[in-house]
């Protein structure tokens, strides 16, 4: 069977196309021949289990070590019954480890112990009993949570003087989020909140919290080569360059994209892939949704994901977020740090998603409106587009602003709403923003037409933003090569009636020359 390129569950070289996780990771030999406990988070579907997987085994193949890579995730169901939890994962550990060890390598039947320490017990029985030093990796360790996980993680740290001889050399704890992050509802810990661990004590034995890092443009090349190698099909260095600007090397998002050209919009081999099929690839996987975006989308309800996404979207300063809230929207692989200092949205691709969510609801409660912006000939009539959002926004924005959750964007959003139904499937949007730049920019693109507006607030106490946005809106039609555009502000000052009665448009030109058409609503 010809290899493939994979989305679902750890890469298997066999049957996928897959670059060694082993280049991607810190330097976890040292950390284990210092006999060191570490935590290794990252984003999901980044190749966490991939690359650990294959660590494990290459060290137990060495001979020099007994390596495996367990998981947490069974004791998840029993978050306030720590027995059952223990059993169920004790019990995924030994399969597991037939599975994956020689016999003499295996753990004996796990020793009688009473709940809260069956985990110390029963690695304290296989370190002793194993004629190599044991070295255990404990994957989606932030499963578990509440006193399950904290017991877990005393046990942990109880057993650690115990090394190498009677505990495990070395443990990784391998999730989502660094240990000060894992969710406690009811910790015992007098020091902790009701949220978060917000410290590592009980686990306060590991000497580093690690990352792994996306892939570069070189690996993204290198993957897609070994299609090129087996099949004859080749990507263009414009379509590599292409995902790369798309997804920023996030390996599922890299695969996804590979998949779906492949398997579903070029299967002739002897076609090469170009960069109108990565484009095509891009917009069916925003569309669809698969749950590697959808488990993204549903984090924006959360209070300290909004807290941070909300003022990003409206170009505002973050103010005084909290630094462990913005390490765990980092973590969760939603935005990065720019180089040159600030956040942004950690890839194009999941900049078009979140705003996408963000509107769907919208979008879903907008009337039924006859498509009266386009010519007899399927084009897109930008003055008739121009009626027929002021008619919508003064009928129907009000009611719609009530409804949107994020509240400082509402107006964005609703617009975003209206031009989706406007493209419905026959164009695209693309959008710009970032923190402190006070603005969102977008363009829209429907057939032979291309129209690029900048969204402004003018917010209480602060002056007419116009004139700031002409400036802004002229470079970035210069940027585009456009000689005109649209800048729409909403004034959501206080006291200024109805959305219908401050409604206007009039008519300015940029220092350029370029003509603009000021919307206010």
């Amino acid at each position: 069977m010809a290899r493939f390129f994979n989305t679902a569950g750890p890469c298997r070289p066999e049957l996928h196309y897959t670059l060694p996780g082993r280049d991607r990771l810190p330097n976890l030999q040292k950390y284990i021949q210092q006999q060191s406990y570490f935590v290794l988070h990252a984003p999901r579907q980044t190749g966490k289990s991939t690359a650990m997987l294959e660590l494990a085994k290459a060290m137990t193949e060495a001979g020099m070590l007994t390596a495996i890579l367990v998981s947490a995730e069974v004791g998840a169901p029993f978050p306030q019954d720590l027995g059952a939890a223990e059993l169920a994962m004790l019990g995924s550990w030994q399969r597991v480890a037939r599975l994956r060890l020689p016999a003499e390598l295996q753990p004996p039947p796990w020793p009688s112990a009473n709940a809260g320490q069956r985990v110390q017990a029963a690695l304290q029985a296989w370190a002793a009993g194993s004629p190599r030093p044991l070295v255990v990796f404990i994957d989606e360790i932030d499963a578990i949570q509440d006193e399950t996980l904290v017991s877990v993680l005393r046990q942990l740290r109880d057993g650690f003087p115990d090394r190498p001889q009677d505990f495990p050399q070395s443990i990784g704890l391998i999730g989502l989020r660094d240990v000060r992050d894992y969710k406690v509802a009811s910790s015992g810990l007098e020091q902790l909140g009701s949220e978060r661990l917000n410290t590592s004590s009980p686990f306060n034995i590991k000497v580093a919290s690690l990352t792994l890092r996306n892939f570069n443009r070189a690996e993204v090349a290198a993957l897609y080569q070994q299609h090129a190698d087996e099949t004859g099909q080749l990507f263009t260095e414009d379509a590599i360059d292409r995902v790369f600007h798309l997804t920023q090397g996030q390996p599922w998002l890299v695969n996804a994209i590979a998949k779906e050209i492949t398997e579903e919009w070029v299967p002739d081999l002897r076609q090469e892939i170009a960069v109108s099929h990565v484009d095509i690839a891009k917009e069916i996987l925003i569309k669809r949704r698969d749950t590697h975006l959808d488990s993204l989308a549903e984090r924006l309800g959360e209070q300290r994901v909004r807290a941070i996404i909300e003022p990003m979207l409206a170009g505002r300063e973050l103010g005084l977020v909290p630094s462990d809230d913005i390490q765990f929207v980092i973590d969760l692989g939603l935005v990065r740090r720019h180089p040159e200092g600030g956040l942004q949205i950690s890839n194009p691709i999941y900049n078009e998603v979140l705003p996408r969510v963000l509107a769907g609801n919208t979008q879903d409660s907008l009337p039924r409106l006859q498509p009266t912006w386009l010519t007899a000939a399927g084009e897109l009539d930008e003055a008739a587009l121009l009626e027929a959002f002021l008619a919508f926004w003064r009928q129907h924005g009000q009611p719609l602003l009530r409804g949107v959750a994020y509240h400082e964007i509402a107006p964005h959003i609703v617009l975003m709403a209206f031009l989706h139904r406007v493209i419905n499937g026959g164009g695209s949007i693309e959008r710009e923003y970032a923190i402190g730049s006070d603005r969102l920019d977008l363009f829209l693109r429907y057939r032979s037409t291309v129209l690029a507006m900048e969204l402004k607030v003018w917010r209480e106490g602060r002056k007419d933003p116009i004139e700031q946005g002409l400036e802004q809106l002229d470079r970035y039609l210069a940027g585009l090569g456009l000689m005109s555009g649209w800048l729409v502000i909403f004034d959501q000052r206080s006291g200024l009636g109805g959305v219908g009665d401050r409604t206007t448009v009039e008519a300015a030109a940029t220092r350029q020359g370029r003509q603009v058409t000021v919307i206010r609503g």
